[in-house]
């Protein structure tokens, strides 16, 4: 089953007159990802990116509501202290923007001083900061406990609605974030977040980062948060913390691992991921929960 909307030729270039576009020498669907439909539009002053946003009605998490005007957001914020795709037009259920050259870190592999280069970017990235706590989307709050502790609850609230069987009581995962609420007032700065940096988001070529992209999941928060994805089901690494120029504090990256970790088990229900792939990898993140969460009860 798949969420996605498709377009045909005429559609691509009503969509592209719309924008202000002149219509496209060539078109290609980009299918790695599995939320959005992604196009490649060939233009001969410059290949351009469209994103379509999957149908509303569709199922989807609580929180995965107008993340194309999140993502629009998060370009436009972090323009300047990263290299992200300049904004060409926001729809009300597209976006256009331009297209940035290389392949995926994930693709390219991390060759020597990669990581650090990319610590260094993420650390211009949290220059910028914001008026309030939280995903746009769903309207800034004055505290990150509040915005944080709601993201919590949201994403649980959705393992009940899909009935998708946690590791963990719901209860007792619930209890581990309230229990740090102090911890997560002493965050007084919200600050652009990613939290999606994992190498599939990462652009190089010749062996120098030029792109980060895929900015739809990005919230206002603690930057600790954002090396949840950065080190995604690893640890963290030496060349990385070095070029961000700062430690993180490992009981708010367990908290926040916690939060990752329960959205990547329960998307995949409303998303209709079945087979021996998707299994093994809930496995995985289940011992990675497991793991994060028993972290925080020796850590209580």
């Amino acid at each position: 089953m798949s969420n996605k909307r498709q377009l045909d030729r005429a559609g691509l270039d009503e969509l592209l007159a719309e924008a202000g576009v002149g219509p496209a020498a060539s078109s290609e669907e980009l299918t790695e990802g599995t939320f959005n439909t992604v196009y490649r539009i060939g233009r001969p002053d410059g290949d351009l990116i469209l994103k379509l946003s999957p149908d509303p009605d569709a199922p989807g998490l609580t929180y995965e509501q107008d993340l194309i005007h999140t993502e629009a957001e998060f370009y436009r914020a972090a323009l300047g202290k990263a290299p992200v795709p300049e904004v060409v037009h926001e729809g009300e259920d597209y976006l256009l923007m331009t297209a940035l050259p290389g392949t995926t870190l994930q693709s390219a592999g991390a060759g020597a001083g990669v990581r650090g280069e990319l610590g260094g970017i993420v650390a211009s990235l949290h220059e910028v900061t914001g008026t309030g706590f939280g995903y746009p989307q769903k309207g800034l709050v004055q505290r990150w406990s509040e915005a944080f502790l709601s993201m919590v609850d949201d994403v649980l609230g959705d393992a009940e609605r899909y009935a998708v069987r946690l590791p963990r009581p719901a209860e007792q995962i619930w209890q581990a974030a309230l229990d740090r609420k102090d911890l997560l007032d002493d965050v007084r700065t919200p600050r652009l977040i990613h939290f999606d940096l994992w190498d599939g988001n990462v652009l190089v070529e010749d062996g120098r980062i030029t792109g980060l992209v895929d900015g739809e999941r990005a919230f206002w928060g603690d930057p600790v948060a954002e090396f949840v994805s950065l080190s995604l089901l690893s640890g963290l690494d030496d060349e990385l913390l070095a070029g961000y120029g700062a430690d993180v504090d490992r009981e708010k990256l367990s908290l926040y691992r916690v939060y990752l970790y329960l959205i990547m088990l329960v998307e995949g229900t409303p998303r209709g991921y079945t087979g021996a792939r998707h299994e093994g990898l809930v496995k995985l993140v289940e011992s990675h929960l497991l793991t994060e969460l028993g972290a925080l009860e020796q850590g209580s």
